[in-house]
């Protein structure tokens, strides 16, 4: 019993000097961020079996369609504008309904032009929505409080993440793609629908600027999420290839890493959030950038499959620590420049996903090793720029 009372306790921690306000928008992006990463990951975990088995897709098809669900990440900036037109929270809203009709498409039309075009569409929803997700929660959660919350979204996302993977593993027996996919995509239709008749509006503490612009103020945050980015697209393009193509892991293998590493995502988030009030910001994207040096010498020069494994959840469990470079902005922006500089962040978090896939495929064709030394290089030049982050003694809460 005391050990169960310790769990709820980790993952359900008590937040001091509590604000209704705040815990209902707090309990807003809980399900909002569930019910995304559910069905995210459902899609993730059917999709490439789907466009193969069912669409006949090819290799270039496959590049293509990838291309392509990036640049709606890439165009996350365009946030700004709609904003003009509607509320944040709306906006947020109607970008999952936009990404649930997207993943619903995607059973629906199976051939290259469908599948292409519903990527498209349930890209511009999830990539929009990460975009506002990240917006609120910085504008509507205390600063002493979102590290704590950011590893709370964290825990509960790697649930659902794990939900989401259980419920393609059991139904896929006995139910199509189809049906899978609309069952994925028509989760977050009805879930974006009870949370806008459930939620009240909630006005942002500070008017947000409307307007897209670069603050000089704001190079670290650019520069860290730039790198970030590269970091990132290095393991999304090339670590479960390097798997596939030289260790020869089959689908059920991958998918049960994707499995291990979502369980232990769910405790080790709060964990970083921890690390986060204690030891600041610097040291744990210092932290974060010395592990991912060794973790892609690792990916450039072992032969071990076991091996492999282990840089593959290591790699996990650093990304997470990420999440410092939010609280880091979170402490020296100007609370009116949150949502349209978060958005220019996002946007500059994916110009490497237009340029790091197609550099690393033509670096890979030399050696595969120097696409991680790459990813090194990377890593250590993002450790040199951690050593620049300072916040304020009293950040604006």
């Amino acid at each position: 019993m005391k050990f169960f009372q310790s769990l709820r306790a980790f993952l359900f921690p008590h937040y001091d000097d509590d604000d209704p306000r705040e815990a209902e928008v707090r309990s807003l992006l809980y399900l909002l961020s569930i019910l995304s990463y559910m069905s995210f990951q459902m899609w993730r975990s059917m999709f490439n079996n789907f466009a193969v088995e069912v669409g006949g897709i090819d290799a270039a098809q496959m590049g293509i369609i990838q291309s392509v669900r990036e640049i709606p990440g890439f165009l996350s900036l365009l946030v700004i504008f709609l904003l003009i037109l509607i509320r944040e929270q709306k906006l947020a809203l109607l970008s999952l309904a936009l990404m649930g009709l997207g993943v619903m498409m995607t059973g629906l039309f199976p051939d290259f032009a469908g599948i292409l075009i519903a990527t498209f569409i349930m890209s511009v929803g999830f990539h929009y929505f990460e975009t506002l997700n990240q917006s609120l929660t910085l504008q509507h959660i205390a600063v002493a409080r979102t590290p704590r919350f950011l590893g709370q979204i964290r825990s509960y996302s790697s649930l659902a993440g794990i939900l989401g993977i259980l419920t393609v593993l059991i139904l896929s027996p006995v139910l199509g793609y189809r049906t899978l996919f609309l069952l994925a995509g028509g989760l977050v239709l009805i879930g974006s629908s009870y949370a806008a008749l459930r939620y009240p509006i909630f006005k942002p503490k500070v008017l947000q600027r409307k307007k897209m612009f670069l603050k000089r103020e704001y190079w670290l945050y650019y520069t860290l999420t730039f790198l970030s980015g590269a970091r990132r697209q290095i393991f999304v393009a090339f670590a479960v290839f390097l798997m596939v193509r030289h260790f020869e892991f089959s689908v059920r293998t991958v998918t049960l890493l994707f499995f291990v590493n979502s369980s232990i995502n769910m405790f080790w988030a709060p964990l970083i959030s921890r690390m986060i009030d204690a030891w600041g910001e610097r040291i744990v994207i210092s932290i974060e950038y010395a592990g991912l040096i060794f973790v892609f010498l690792g990916y450039a020069y072992t032969r071990s499959p076991w091996v492999i494994i282990a840089l593959y959840i290591l790699d996990h469990l650093f990304f997470n620590m990420s999440m410092a470079i939010r609280t880091y902005f979170q402490k020296i922006a100007a609370p009116e420049d949150i949502a349209p500089t978060t958005a220019v962040g996002f946007t500059i978090n994916h110009i490497a996903a237009v340029v790091v896939p197609f550099a690393g495929g033509l670096i890979w064709m030399f050696d595969y090793s120097y696409t991680f030394l790459f990813g090194v290089l990377l890593a250590a030049l993002s450790l040199l720029f951690a050593q620049f982050v300072r916040v304020p003694e009293n950040p604006q809460s």
